[in-house]
């Protein structure tokens, strides 16, 4: 039987240090018995770890997120996905209270918080209450003066009200007096807190986009999928009631088939989506949130079918990466190419509702009004990087000469790293290309002889390589002096020479082999060397960019209205500044294999 209880919370530094350890029910191992065996797994570590080794064994739940590690053990067999959402739960609201990013120092000032939202989220085990909203209703946060105050010994809040009411600190805008009534009944929408107020009435759309694909060496999509967040922030006075409607290439209709697997915040009206795919009806809460996150698979429909997609489900990439390698005359030369395309699809400019202004806002900026730089009428394309993994058979690589921009490689690291340019791109006619040598451990100077040259030497460099005897085509031509003599250790090259004997086959060797299986001859000091270049050569690149006002799924605004029926404490004359921004971010996303 599965339970759904949380049994501690355990957060960790950037050296591994217990800084916080949060018990909520039964008996786990402390976090300083526990932090041995995880690390003793090497990394990348898995989200979801079983430790038989601790007492008692236990299922230990992790996410690293700004160098600190947040650990939940687990004695029982738990649900994973409710212990991994409430850590990105907890993660979310100590960026609320205490700010983004997340520090050592910033846990260890304000522990006094940082306890009051662990006992609030979680209570005896069974999570709680994990809006940031709500729990700014519950939690009680020191002002600044009383911090100070108490740092020096005095009673702040009795020493300001009594001799000096004047000094007496403002009151906390996280924190707003309840009434008896709504303290017992608690508030009307968790998600959002009673009498906001705003000077400034501001909705904002961000929708990001991450972008992964591979290609095989042909060119042909293995896969493409894209992983997209709606974050919303919503700074408006009274209880707002929204609706935000979104549109895809291809029409209205195409937007229940293209996102998969939606995942929406509790503010959104699951029925009005169900009968009106595209449209999102909500209440938001106060400040910035993740209204909703979706997967878009950008494989054309009829790929499985060998026909040619259409216009609409062709896959368009800003930037493409190809490489050849095993160039130049002794092999050890790759080039990598790099294909930029500016042309990004167009876009109909997207519709502002009646009654809204809109502009370039400062914290986030706005498209919706007429053309700009990254706007959704002109993308801009950044952060170009090519990442090629080189093999571990490789001391160095010299002469790199990159047509555009810089490439750096350190003797020993797994990568080298290309960064182009792209305010330019014109000037390339859309490609960069990058000519590298590869030197190995074993140079052609330093090359052992050839009667000293085993099979035992160059295993390791042959793996993938190696030829075995049962494909080799018996006779003079594969049968040398210098193999007669390793096999039976004598030196006797003249009388193997003159009796040209055929070897033993093994059993699994047929008595005529066909001839296209036959390779060069195993002992040829070129054919050794042709294969170690050609071990030593890389087998993918991938290349790293971000867009700014585009989008890989097609996926837009088409407009954001306020219902001014079911909207309350918002004002007649109230419009608010509304803006969107759209971004595609790939990390070593767009892949490609040799």
């Amino acid at each position: 039987m599965m339970s759904s209880a949380i049994e501690a919370l355990y957060i960790y530094d950037e050296r591994n240090i217990p800084i916080l350890e949060q018990v909520y029910r039964s008996r786990p191992p402390s976090a300083t018995s526990i932090i041995p065996l995880y690390l003793a797994y090497r990394a990348p570590r898995p989200s979801l770890i079983y430790l038989p080794n601790a007492s008692p064994p236990v299922t230990v739940f992790s996410i690293v997120h700004s160098n600190l590690l947040f650990l939940s053990p687990s004695s029982v067999e738990s649900e994973s996905l409710l212990v991994l959402e409430f850590l990105h739960r907890v993660i979310d609201v100590l960026e609320v209270f205490l700010g983004a990013p997340l520090l050592t120092s910033k846990l260890q000032a304000s522990y006094d918080v940082v306890a009051q939202l662990l006992n609030e989220m979680c209570d005896a085990g069974l999570v709680c209450n994990t809006e940031s909203n709500a729990l700014q209703e519950n939690v009680e946060i020191p002002g600044w003066m009383e911090k100070f105050l108490g740092g020096v010994g005095l009673p702040g809040r009795q020493f300001l009200s009594s001799s000096s009411p004047a000094l007496a600190p403002p009151s906390n805008q996280l924190k707003q007096p309840l009434s008896v009534t709504a303290q017992v009944s608690g508030p009307a929408i968790p998600w959002r807190r009673q009498g906001v107020r705003h000077t400034s009435n501001e909705l904002y759309v961000d929708i990001v986009e991450s972008l992964s694909v591979v290609m095989a060496p042909s060119g042909r999509l293995i896969s493409a999928l894209v992983s997209g967040t709606i974050a919303f922030t919503a700074k408006i006075s009274g209880v707002p009631d929204l609706l935000l409607t979104l549109s895809a290439l291809g029409g209205q209709h195409t937007i229940a088939r293209k996102l998969e697997l939606p995942v929406f915040h509790p503010c959104v009206r699951l029925a009005r989506w169900r009968e009106r795919p595209g449209e999102l009806s909500f209440v938001p809460p106060d400040g910035r949130f993740i209204l909703a996150g979706y997967e878009v698979n950008l494989l054309p429909v009829d790929a499985s079918l060998d026909k040619s997609p259409t216009l609409m489900e062709k896959l368009f990439l800003p930037a493409i990466v190809d490489i050849r390698k095993s160039l130049g005359s002794n092999g050890t030369e790759f080039e990598v190419r790099l294909t930029l395309n500016m042309n990004f699809p167009g876009a109909p400019a997207t519709r502002i509702a009646p009654g809204g202004r809109s502009g370039s806002g400062t914290s986030t900026p706005s498209f919706l009004g007429g053309p700009s730089s990254g706007s959704s009428s002109s993308p801009t394309l950044d952060e170009v990087v090519i990442t090629v993994p080189i093999s571990k058979y490789v001391r160095n690589i010299i002469d790199m000469h990159p047509s555009r921009g810089d490439a750096t490689y350190s003797p020993g690291s797994e990568f080298l790293e290309w960064r182009v340019p792209t305010r330019d791109g014109g000037s390339i006619s859309g490609t960069a290309t990058l000519r590298c040598t590869v030197v190995g451990h074993h140079s052609a100077e330093d090359e052992p002889d050839e009667t000293e040259a085993e099979a035992s030497q160059t295993a390791d460099l042959l793996q993938g390589y190696y030829v075995p005897d049962s494909y080799q085509q018996p006779g003079p031509s594969t049968y040398s002096s210098s193999q007669a003599v390793s096999k039976k250790g004598k030196s006797k090259s003249s009388k193997s020479k003159s009796k040209s004997k055929k070897p033993r086959s093994s059993p699994l060797t047929t008595e005529e082999p066909s001839p296209s299986l036959t390779p060069p001859p195993s002992n040829s000091r070129t054919s050794r060397k042709a294969l170690l270049n050609a071990a030593m050569m890389p087998t993918s690149a991938s290349v790293s960019f971000s867009v700014r006002g585009w989008l890989p799924s097609g996926l837009r605004v088409d407009s954001l209205v306020i219902d001014p029926r079911r909207s309350r404490g918002l004002g007649e004359n109230v419009r608010p500044y509304k803006g969107v921004k759209y971004l595609c971010v790939s990390r070593r996303g767009v892949e490609r294999r040799c």
